[in-house]
């Protein structure tokens, strides 16, 4: 069966005031853009997603992952894995220790084997014993995208990952996230400000509307 994210008639609010409204379902492999400026709800739709959101904001409409409904699943448990603009890395463990870290348990020679394997895909072969302070911006990056990926996630969702990353690395970062999506078939769901990402993902594109267009219309 094909992996799939399907949003079914979701409908966001924030303080009662209709934030935004969506009905899509990504299919593994593809991206789906999320557009808008801020205070549109792009954020608010990913808390959602992840079941992180705030007290302020409440939802009506279903989540499915690959056919099951997770909108009573706490985060934990929907294995949905979210890639930020920061690599967030712990400082105190080696770049082997952040990916394990996140990966389900299993025998370790073989997480270790799997691990030096990923590395070695990005162009990291032999960092694993490295501490993440040491690694360039780039690096981090890359860290945190494996660590993410081998955590055996079923939906992956970007949140302005390539935000913080100069020109050319964004460039190679991106096409290297976006490739790895496509080899993984992950359903995937992107927020950005950047058209060149939105553009590079070759996927739909959804531009919301800010809070203050929504009350006009209303």
């Amino acid at each position: 069966m094909q992996s799939s994210l399907h949003i079914k008639n979701l409908t966001l609010y924030q303080q009662g005031q209709l934030l935004l409204k969506l009905n899509e379902q990504v299919n593994g492999g593809d991206i789906l853009t999320i557009m808008g400026p801020s205070g549109s709800g792009k954020s608010s739709l990913l808390n959602w997603l992840t079941g992180t959101l705030g007290n302020d904001f409440s939802a009506k409409g279903e989540v499915c992952l690959n056919g099951q409904n997770i909108n009573n699943l706490p985060a934990h448990l929907r294995h949905i894995g979210v890639l930020y603009q920061d690599a967030l890395l712990f400082s105190h463990l080696t770049v082997a220790g952040n990916i394990a870290f996140a990966m389900p348990k299993g025998e370790k020679k073989q997480r270790k084997q799997k691990i030096e394997q990923a590395l070695e895909q990005v162009g990291l072969a032999g960092l694993g014993e490295r501490h993440p302070d040491n690694l360039s911006g780039g690096q981090q990056a890359r860290v945190a995208l494996l660590r993410m990926l081998l955590s055996d996630p079923k939906a992956i969702l970007l949140d302005e990952p390539f935000s913080k990353l100069d020109t050319q690395l964004r460039v190679d970062t991106r096409k290297l996230v976006f490739d790895l999506i496509r080899e993984y078939k992950l359903p995937a769901i992107m927020v950005t400000h950047d058209i060149n990402d939105a553009e590079a993902a070759q996927g739909k594109i959804i531009t919301l509307q800010s809070q203050d267009h929504l009350k006009g219309n209303s």
